[in-house]
């Protein structure tokens, strides 16, 4: 079976999706639209900005979200998703893919996200740390061993999470995390603490925009962050993502049960290749691709 896998934050580079833009008449229709729609020329940043540029949340989450779901876009009928996935933000770009939602409805809700989180990411200080070669429940023990707030929030393969809370539990998990073992625990360049409790502000705030957005039956299951399962109903779909904001990103456990469920090949779908890399460290058996 046929996965597609969708990156989030962080995938972003200079120059991404501008050959696309140069290159195909759908692609240039559809970027001019985001352009209208959020109300600034993003691909001005996307084509030719700086880094800097690119790392402001209101610009990283609908840039990768566009350059995901144009490049699925152009694929044609070439494009036959079985399954699909994406990563934190990604899910988002998975959910344009398989008809969920529509391109126009997902980049509003993505624009949305990034402006409630960079908001929530301002009330108070909080960060995110990657925790290297500790089982996940040496992890998730440590965090509950600590004073303030601090989850495990992306289990992105075995042996590499990401904690997230407040900056200086944070600090106190990581010096806790060698103490216990771990390879590295490094605080990472992040806004805030993005999938825990301190994005509750932005969960309250997304959760009336996404209720308030039609979701229609897709043409196939989403494996869904908060779940790790295969959804195909449209008001549950539309539940785990209000949920998504608050709660861990479960990457390993999604890929483990979409190759049950009989994925052969995953093809990622946007900028990077960094959930390839992830899958083949999930199972070594499996076969990845880059659109």
């Amino acid at each position: 079976m046929k996965a597609y896998v969708f990156p989030g934050q962080g995938a972003q580079f200079t120059g991404m999706g501008k050959d696309l833009y140069e290159t195909s008449a759908l692609a240039k229709e559809l970027f001019e639209k985001a352009n209208e729609i959020l109300g600034f020329r993003i691909t001005d940043i996307m084509f030719e900005g700086t880094a800097e540029e690119l790392k402001e949340t209101k610009v990283t989450q609908p840039a990768v979200f566009l350059h995901s779901v144009i490049l699925a876009k152009t694929l044609g009928e070439d494009f036959k998703p079985e399954m699909v996935a994406g990563h934190s933000l990604g899910e988002f770009s998975a959910l344009v893919a398989n008809g969920t939602l529509s391109f126009e409805d997902g980049l509003k809700l993505v624009s949305q996200r990034a402006l409630a989180m960079q908001k929530a990411c301002e009330i108070t200080p909080s960060t995110m740390a990657a925790v290297l070669g500790l089982a996940d429940h040496v992890v998730e023990e440590v965090c509950a061993s600590i004073d303030g707030v601090v989850v495990a929030a992306n289990y992105n393969c075995p042996g590499q999470l990401v904690i997230s809370g407040e900056t200086t539990a944070v600090e106190k998990a990581c010096e806790a995390m060698k103490a216990a073992g771990a390879k590295r625990a490094l605080i990472l360049p992040v806004g805030g603490a993005f999938h825990s409790p301190m994005m509750e502000p932005a969960r309250e705030e997304l959760a009336a925009a996404i209720e308030a957005t039609t979701f229609a039956t897709p043409i196939c299951p989403v494996y869904q962050n908060v779940t790790a399962s295969a959804v195909s109903d449209a008001n549950e779909i539309k539940k785990n993502l209000i949920i998504q904001l608050t709660a861990p990103v479960k990457w390993t456990q999604s890929v483990q049960q979409m190759i049950a469920d009989g994925a052969t090949l995953f093809t990622e779908v946007g900028p990077g290749k960094v959930l390839a890399g992830l899958i083949t460290k999930i199972d070594k058996e499996a076969v990845t691709a880059n659109a």
